[in-house]
């Protein structure tokens, strides 16, 4: 069974119960495999959560497991940013950041934006815009 680490934009939707992605990932889980989340989607998500979101949010983030930015991920993620510059594609600090952190737990990343993730070696599980 896969470990997913998810997109910013899924977590959205499951806390905003769009997208048919709260099912999704109860099948997931259902199948056998986990969910986890890193300090970059805590902090996009905390950046745009509503007080009454609240209760909601933490239970979310507790039901995940949380993988730290080790250091070689957060050395990773420099180098991305830095290569796709020098190629003349502007990344997201954030999206560099999850994807390295991926790429080095040997994660599948969950995600509905691919082009936000251009990276080498990175195994994507694309969603379907629902």
């Amino acid at each position: 069974m896969a470990t997913f680490l998810l997109d910013t934009s899924v977590i959205v939707d499951v806390l905003n119960n769009k997208r048919e992605r709260p099912a999704l990932l109860l099948d997931l889980v259902k199948s056998g495999h986990l969910l986890a989340c890193c300090p970059i989607n805590i902090t996009e998500v905390y950046a745009g959560r509503r007080p009454k979101e609240q209760a909601a949010t933490e239970g979310f983030f507790a039901s995940l497991q949380h993988i730290p930015i080790a250091p070689a991920a957060a050395r990773l993620a420099g180098e991305y940013k830095r290569d796709y510059a020098r190629k003349g594609t502007t990344l997201n600090l954030g999206d560099v950041i999850i994807a390295a952190v991926a790429v080095r737990g040997g994660l599948t990343l969950l995600t509905d934006n691919t082009k936000d993730f251009p990276v080498a070696g990175l195994s994507l599980y694309p969603l379907p815009k629902v």
